[in-house]
């Protein structure tokens, strides 16, 4: 038998398992891990340092780069500190077109997460399977703010529009014949909850396909059963949040527990684990698809029955509309200030926290009356995730650390904030 060498191995940033730039130290006895060491730090954006020299409504922009996976769920927690600081009210049809798109939000996130773990375990299939539903959501996210990714699309107050009426449709060009753009255009003639009807009542059909690909592929398995076995004791010690703290056995969701805005009128349910394994945590997520797509559903109902404001009136946090800004004077000072100087929000500090994809993020602002933070500190789930995986991945192979740093669902873009 030749010796077994202990020696220090760099995983990344260049692999493409590591997302980008996550570096991490191994020690390793042979193939075996006896230490994990993650390094950050490579993808620093100073987020909260750059929002202390910003007016408190430029900053809604920077959220949507933090997780850039999950970016309305990011403004989420930041206007909704704002809202709690100011103590304001938002429009019941704002609420539930935020709770709406906060769930496509968490069906987008978890589509990139099946995709990408499966692809760095192996299966290639599953991450064509899962951007072509992206693509759909995509397209509700640009028809509502413009941009497919960064939407800066909640406001203190509300939401920036209303629902459009129409979908953008497809046209005809040398690439795609008249008959094959008709075919594209079928489910995009009516406006954006017609569209997202269409894609809840298609989307199960699509999970039940991701999962005849995982559940019971022995390879699948083989690569996630029995691997990053967290306890629920260590789960809750390590300050775990979202599907890694579920995938344990704990039953934490701050849309039941802390509900905000109106998930205490939606039917949904919170799936957990038994084992606390990379499997489990896989099965989580899954069902939270399922769920988020019912969550949908139940808001397009009351949106459909329902009109009504979507931004509050108070013209000195959200600006007066266009036509009352093109035709009274009053309406554009009001305009212009917002525009220049912002809002100042009355002394203290508040922390709100929403149920994240990933778990919890929270944003604890302290102001001292400006119009911009003294402090802003965000509080994301994946850098206490990260804090962890020395633990979870001690006495697990090489080949099993990328299987865990697909389980943790990892965005480097909130953890260096």
């Amino acid at each position: 038998m030749p010796e077994i060498r202990n020696y220090t191995l760099n995983f990344g940033p260049q692999h493409p398992a590591a997302h980008g730039v996550l570096r991490l130290v191994l020690e390793m006895d042979g193939e075996v891990i006896e230490r994990a060491d993650p390094h950050v730090g490579l993808l620093h954006r100073a987020t909260e340092k750059l929002a202390e020299s910003k007016p408190y409504n430029q900053s809604i922009g920077y959220m949507d780069r933090l997780d850039y996976v999950s970016m309305m769920c990011n403004e989420h927690g930041y206007v909704l500190a704002m809202e709690k600081l100011m103590g304001i009210s938002v429009p019941e049809r704002a609420q539930y077109i935020r709770v709406m798109f906060d769930e496509v939000t968490r069906i987008l996130n978890h589509l990139l997460w099946i995709g990408t773990h499966a692809l760095d375990v192996g299966a290639m299939t599953m991450f064509l399977y899962a951007f072509r539903e992206r693509e759909d959501l995509m397209d509700v996210y640009e028809a509502v703010s413009g941009a497919r990714v960064h939407a800066t699309y909640y406001r203190p107050g509300g939401v920036a529009r209303d629902l459009p009426d129409s979908m953008p449709q497809y046209k005809k060009s040398k690439w795609s014949s008249q008959r094959k753009v008709d075919k594209l255009n079928q489910n995009r003639e009516g406006s954006l909850l017609d569209f997202l009807q269409d894609f809840c009542k298609r989307f199960p059909a699509y999970v039940d396909e991701y999962e005849t690909l995982l559940t019971d592929n022995r390879i699948w398995k083989q690569r996630t059963v029995d691997i990053g076995v967290v306890s629920p004791e260590r789960a809750t010690a390590l300050g775990f949040s979202g599907p890694m703290l579920r995938g344990s056995g704990i039953a934490w969701d701050l849309r039941k527990k802390q509900p905000y805005e109106v998930y205490d009128r939606l039917e949904f349910d919170i799936p957990v684990g038994t084992n606390g394994d990379c499997y489990d945590r896989y099965l989580v997520r899954m069902q939270e698809m399922r769920e988020s797509n019912r969550i949908i559903q139940q808001c397009i109902d009351w949106l459909r029955k329902n009109d009504g404001i979507i931004l509050t009136e108070n013209h000195k946090i959200a600006p007066p509309k266009r036509v009352e800004m093109k035709s009274d004077m009053e309406s554009l000072i009001h305009h212009f200030k917002l525009f220049t100087e912002g809002f100042c929000l009355p002394e203290g500090e508040a922390y709100a926290a929403v149920e994240h994809p990933k778990g919890e993020f929270g944003c604890y602002l302290i102001s001292d009356g400006a119009n911009k933070p003294y402090r802003l500190k965000i509080r994301v789930p994946g850098f206490v995730h990260l804090s962890a995986l020395d633990e979870m991945v001690r006495g697990h192979m090489l080949a099993d650390v990328v299987a865990m740093i697909g389980t943790q669902d990892i965005v480097f873009g909130e953890i260096d904030r």
